[in-house]
């Protein structure tokens, strides 16, 4: 069976079709007229869902098809609340109930009332889809071309004409590129430059292909369509070539025949401008013969896999585009606007700095804003003001920034339909926000987003439209404290806030104000993302009631402090409910004791700003995946809870019969110390376990934890096979080597944070771990030997380590080969002492980041590692020093300076040095 669309007109659809099927099974028999009517029902929604597809690709859409479309949208969000109320009166469909819970649903389904109401609903949800779908006929939905209507000129045309003697910061990667395409390599090669749309990528192309002109036999440069007419684009490329376009061949084989005949012995130039797609690039390149001539071919493409694709997997062969620098920023913007890059007037400087901030380093938009201000009869602050308080949501309006809009919604309108809806998802969160990759992609899951495609974990499949979105451009890629998370460009989001007001897909309000107007909206409310900031003169934060327009809010953001919120029992249909850093250190406390009654709660989460009081029993919670409170007491029944994913808890024991809860696959933030043994022995059971993170003390560094504990806990670990993720918190002097006797690790585990547990020395089964890329370790001691057991490691790329006792006779020998793939080494020495370390040439070929840490300053001797001119690689060394004699860090500071200046002045390519007492 085909997979029902997840998009942003019928994001409702896949999980409605889903629940028809459901009320087809077996488990809903005794409904024998209404499992009929559902068949009728789920057929008729198939057929609407086919045109709302086909909808989906166009842009512009006559008034009585977008009418229709949005109906049908609303319809199907009304369908399945009705279709989740009948089915939690009947017990929950899709639970896993007891034998109690199944002799209760049974006696319901006799009960001839239920049986009459469910039927008379169907009927009414029946007659709603007939009526929607003969307004379809009516209307001649399906007639609908995609193609149809006014096309505009691709505005990417203007900008491969513009002046490059007026564009900056383009010197820099101009060279970079063309260092790659005029080496002597006689082979044919393909370099790729890909980055965001609009960050000049056409533009740089473009420069690069006027200053290497004459150095080729015949040039091209082809602009590809999102969804190219191979035969024409082939045709265009041969008459740029100065092939004769008398043939009259339209078949690609032919014209591929005829490309590759013309430059068999040419010395060739191509640029594939704005490439979107692998299969495209997999037929345009059979058109470049491989002739030994030294021919290059540029690719550009905001779609890093095709970048890499291009390149044959070649990635030093692809430049990733950046934003302009800030003074980069200001010279395009002061240029275009004053004729000069040093004529801003004072009084503009503020607006035109946050104009600038608006922009983001992206040419394209720094261009089309400077252009219209440049335009403006009189130039006056306050209309700057306007134009900046307008950028994003009204820029449609003026022709000039049409542009950039066309821009950023030719990437939207390329994505597929079912990364639309996660895409929009991110409306939900504030501008310049830090967006948590696997909090956003839980919401998703919640939200019934995530298809479950030939049987792969959910959250695999959303971390994975997660990284299409990043590898496209759409999101930007951000690793913090927090592990993976993204931004989202402004002008960007004021793109997906203007998608997400006119497919109704989510609302926000940043006052109580804006609250009041919600309930007037033309649709009901089904997202809410209220943004509260504090007024400091009236201390005002957003209160509201709930209204019959935001009852059906399916998910609920709160970004801000909380002095009340809504009573929670009337959002009966509620799946995500989360409270995020109120961005105050004002505390705020939550009475979430009426979630029990949230049938239909899928995500809870309350970040540790707010002190939460969660309901004494959940069990009701059926569906509940994600349950994220940092403080709040812990429910009584929480193991009973059959779907539970993800656990995050603070400062509480783990549950006592915690063995029981195999479904889940995160748990993080209990403490062993408040744990029973009986606790810790059950964690071995959570075979389903990915991700680990526990605390090792409770506060009282004179209370550690018992062995008893300790043995059962690293029992434990080797039992939990698909670990993929372990953190252990809590300053713990491993005297024991508890860790070292490991026999069985987890196989598959990726990331170990163990800097806090300070163990006698490197485990010996680290070095079977080949899938480990971040390592945190602590300990006592180290030799070159065990040096040598992490050095083996083939994925390893992050590593910090913490010795606490250095060698005094002896050096520890980074030899040549090992730790291939490192990219970034931590290394903190307590004793104060690095002199010890010696890296032969060929270790680390990789390592680019340096950190270099001692905690007892006097001691330092001076000396640094030796051989790290050997670290060709290298671009940046930190040293930190920790220490008590304030008096002297200046003049240590300099001999510090002095000695790894001397220890470097041999290497190829000094490293950038960052030095901190």
């Amino acid at each position: 069976m085909a997979m029902p669309i997840v998009s942003a007109a019928a994001g409702v659809m896949n999980p409605l079709i889903g629940k028809l099927t459901t009320l087809m099974g077996d488990e809903y028999k005794k409904l024998k007229g209404v499992r009929k009517e559902v068949t009728f029902l789920k057929h008729e929604l198939s057929a609407m869902n086919a045109s709302l597809e086909k909808l989906e690709f166009m842009e512009k859409l006559e008034p009585n098809t977008k009418n229709w479309r949005d109906h049908v949208r609303e319809m199907a969000y009304d369908m399945e609340n009705c279709i989740d109320d009948f089915m939690q009166d009947l017990g929950g469909a899709d639970a896993k109930p007891s034998a109690g819970f199944v002799k209760r649903t049974v006696r319901r389904l006799k009960t001839l009332r239920v049986r009459h109401r469910i039927a008379g609903q169907i009927e009414e949800l029946k007659a709603l889809a007939v009526e929607a779908n003969e307004r379809r006929i009516r209307y001649k939905i399906d007639d609908c071309n995609t193609s149809c209507g006014s096309v505009d000129i691709d505005p990417r045309i203007s900008v491969m004409y513009k002046d490059a003697a007026g564009l900056v910061g383009t010197d820099g990667p101009k060279k970079e590129i063309v260092s790659l395409l005029t080496v002597t390599e006689k082979k044919l090669k393909v370099v790729s430059i890909v980055g965001f749309g609009g960050l000049g990528k056409t533009t740089l192309a473009n420069q690069v292909y006027d200053d290497l002109e004459g150095q080729f036999d015949c040039k091209a440069f082809i602009p590809v369509s999102q969804k190219p007419d191979m035969p024409r684009l082939l045709n265009s490329l041969s008459l740029k070539l100065g092939i004769n376009e008398s043939s009259g061949i339209c078949e690609v084989e032919d014209i591929i025949g005829q490309l590759r005949e013309h430059l068999a012995d040419k010395r060739y130039f191509i640029i594939v401008d704005d490439l979107w797609g692998e299969e495209a690039w997999d037929i345009i390149r059979c058109a470049f013969p491989e002739n030994g001539n030294g021919s290059r071919v540029i690719v550009t493409t905001r779609v890093e896999a095709v970048a890499i694709s291009a390149c044959s997997n070649h990635y030093e062969h692809i430049y990733k585009m950046k934003p302009l620098s800030s003074e980069d920023s200001r010279k395009l913007f002061t240029s275009r606007v004053f004729g000069s890059e040093n004529k801003c007037p004072s009084n503009f400087e503020e607006v035109s700095n946050e104009i600038l901030k608006k922009c983001g380093g992206l040419p394209l938009a720094i261009i089309t804003i400077a252009s219209l201000l440049a335009s403006r009869r009189e130039r006056s602050r306050s209309d700057w003001e306007n134009i900046k308080n307008s950028l994003g949501a009204q820029f449609a309006i003026n022709p000039t920034l049409k542009g950039m809009r066309s821009i950023l919604n030719l990437s939207y309108m390329n994505l597929p339909l079912h990364l639309r809806t996660c895409f929009l998802y991110l409306g939900m969160y504030p501008e310049d926000y830090e967006i948590q990759r696997d909090d956003l992609v839980r919401k998703w899951i919640a939200e019934g987003f995530v298809s479950n495609l030939h049987g792969a974990n959910l959250e695999d499949v959303g971390i994975s439209y997660f990284n299409e979105l990043v590898n496209r451009s759409l999101i930007q890629h951000v690793m913090t404290y927090n592990g993976v998370c993204c931004k989202v460009h402004d002008m960007m989001l004021d793109l997906i806030l203007s998608k997400c007001a006119e497919d109704n897909f989510s609302s926000v309000a940043y006052t109580s104000k804006e609250m009041t107007r919600l309930p007037d909206c033309t649709y009901k409310i089904r997202r809410l993302s209220l943004m509260s900031i504090i007024d400091r003169t009236t201390n005002e934060t957003i209160s509201w009631t709930v209204s019959d327009s935001t009852s059906q809010v399916r998910s609920l953001v709160w970004f801000g402090a909380c002095k009340s919120i809504p009573r929670l029992s009337q959002l009966k249909h509620i799946r995500v409910l989360s409270f995020e850093y109120p961005g105050s250190p004002q505390r705020s406390h939550l009475d979430l004791t009426a979630i029990s009654q949230l049938f239909q709660l899928r995500y809870l989460k309350v970040s540790w700003h707010f002190c939460a009081k969660l309901p004494t029993e959940v069990r009701g919670l059926v569906h509940l995946d994600t349950l994220d409170v940092v403080k709040g007491g812990i429910p009584s029944d929480i193991v009973h809870l059959p779907r539970l994913s993800n656990l995050i808890m603070s400062y509480c024991g783990l549950p006592e019969r915690i063995g029981i809860m195999e479904s889940l696959r995160t748990l993080r933030g209990f403490k062993l110390q408040r744990s029973s043994l009986e606790a810790v022995e059950g964690l071995g059971k959570l075979t389903n376990l990915r991700s680990l993170e526990l605390h090792t003390w409770d506060g009282d560094r004179c209370n550690p934890l018992e062995k008893a504990k300790f043995d059962a806990f690293a029992s434990s670990i080797c039992k939990l096979r698909n670990l993929k993720y372990l953190q252990i918190n809590g300053n713990h002097d491993d005297k024991d080597d508890i860790l070292g006797s490991v026999s069985d690790p987890p196989a598959l585990i990726e990331e170990m944070y163990l800097i806090s547990w300070k163990i006698l020395r490197v485990p010996k089964w680290i070095g079977d771990v080949n899938c480990l890329h971040s390592l945190e370790l602590s300990v006592r001691g180290t030799k070159t030997d065990e040096i040598t057991i992490l050095g083996g490691l083939p994925s390893l790329v992050y590593l910090k380590l913490r010795v606490a006792t250095c060698p005094k006779e002896e050096a520890v020998i980074v030899s040549k080969g090992l730790f291939p793939v490192l990219e970034r080494l931590t290394f903190i020495s307590d004793e104060g002492v690095l002199a010890y370390l010696d890296f032969e040439a060929g270790a680390m070929p990789k390592l680019r980041d340096l950190s270099l840490q001692v905690n007892q300053l006097p001691l330092w001797g001076g000396p640094t590692p030796a051989g790290m001119l050997h670290l060709l690689d290298l671009q940046q060394i930190s040293f930190t020093a920790y220490g008590n004699h304030e008096e002297s860090f200046g003049q240590v500071k300099l001999e510090i300076q002095s000695a790894f200046r001397n220890a470097l002045q041999l290497h190829p390519s000094p490293p950038s040095l960052d030095i901190n007492c």
